[in-house]
């Protein structure tokens, strides 16, 4: 059983494309004895969670990641013509940085360079490229594409580029699906990699879970493109070679090629990322005082002598009370952030609610502004 991770495949979450269900794929590869697997939906992470648990449950190492359009030129460009086509590029995450900058380059092609398809640049790659495996891509892919447009001077300086941005972790991709134009690809990448010293790993572009489920994914792409199925116009892939292979039919396929196979266990090894569960994560906000803690207390007591003058001591208490749970809780920088905004609102004459659920009962939201409603005046509980 040749050892292998498929580093290039298409969950169900690559919408009216991807037709794997994820439970099945990961069990699927579980039964190929593949250690290993990664996710990389098109231009999409709502998939990876529900992956991750998925891989964890049976033993399987989920490998986080994406497959990114990138712009012709920049992102924010979006000229008819021009700016229509894009690059597929595969991310990987190695550890925690690598997810977080995953994470802002894949909201920034949606905030920012979304154009028929969400879209990265090369200048949000080159910012945002730490923790991040990068493989060439697909046919798609801007190096294979400038070798199909027999422009191999182009697909080197293309290649030399991502080097350069993401080092020993850039690796050219190669795949055989049985088509001519990967055979043309290929030759070049080989080229391409003896020369400038840039590894190839093979990928098989996984987009259903067994050679049977072909029809699933034609009838999907056929709803997507609004085709009939087996028309002269439809969008269809070339063949049913487009699913997770075994180990051994992925060494079959790269049989001159043994050290793709390979790469593909190093980069498995190369990435590291888990997801923490259960943890609050906010924004850190940016507090005029290091103790954020001290800082949510002065102003509360700021609010205490606004409306009183003369500090009652039972709000006092309760005031202690709520701000030693909200600390035990990790809170503080909530209320500040929430309190910062809703006094941004009142100040622009944006409507505010009065408050929802236990939130409402709160002395320190009414004491911050964020409400105003006086709990222990109304005797409301916190």
């Amino acid at each position: 059983m040749t050892p292998f991770t498929h580093l290039h495949l298409h969950t169900e979450y690559s919408l009216l494309d991807g037709a794997c269900r994820i439970e099945e794929v990961v069990e699927r590869a579980k039964n190929l004895g593949q250690s290993s697997l990664a996710i990389t939906d098109h231009g999409v992470l709502y998939g990876a969670v529900a992956f991750y648990k998925a891989c964890k449950s049976v033993g399987v190492k989920p490998i986080i990641g994406c497959e990114v359009y990138v712009a012709p030129r920049s992102r924010f460009d979006k000229v008819h013509g021009l700016d229509s086509d894009r690059y597929h590029l595969i991310l990987l995450c190695k550890n925690d940085t690598g997810y977080k900058n995953l994470l802002r380059l894949v909201s920034s092609a949606w905030v920012d360079g979304f154009y028929t398809k969400p879209r990265v640049d090369r200048d949000i790659l080159e910012k945002h490229s730490e923790g991040l495996v990068a493989l060439s891509g697909c046919l798609f892919g801007e190096v294979a594409q400038r070798i199909t447009q027999r422009n191999m001077a182009e697909a080197e300086s293309v290649a030399q580029w991502y080097k350069s941005v993401f080092g020993d972790d850039y690796y050219l991709e190669v795949q055989n699906h049985d088509m001519v134009e990967e055979k043309e690809v290929l030759e070049g990448v080989l080229s391409i990699s003896r020369k400038h010293s840039i590894p190839i790993v093979a990928t098989n572009d996984v987009h259903y879970c067994s050679r049977e489920d072909a029809d699933i994914q034609r009838v999907l792409i056929a709803v997507q493109t609004n085709k009939v199925v087996g028309s002269e116009n439809a969008l269809e892939f070339a063949n049913d070679e487009f699913y997770l292979k075994s180990g051994d039919e992925m060494a079959q396929a790269f049989a001159d090629y043994p050290e793709a196979v390979s790469n593909t266990q190093l980069i498995a090894d190369k990435c590291s990322f888990d997801f923490e569960f259960g943890v609050t994560k906010l924004p850190l906000f940016d507090a005029p005082h290091p103790d954020h803690r001290l800082f949510l207390r002065d102003e509360c007591m700021a609010g205490l002598e606004r409306t009183f003058g003369t500090i009652p001591e039972n709000y006092l208490e309760r005031l202690d009370y709520e701000l030693s749970v909200i600390n035990e809780m990790g809170f503080n920088d909530y209320f500040l952030i929430v309190a910062d905004f809703i006094k941004f609102a009142k100040s622009k004459g944006i409507p505010v609610g009065p408050g929802r659920g236990s939130g409402a009962g709160s002395l320190v939201a009414f004491l911050c502004g964020i409400t105003e409603v006086d709990s222990i005046k109304f005797d409301l509980l916190f």
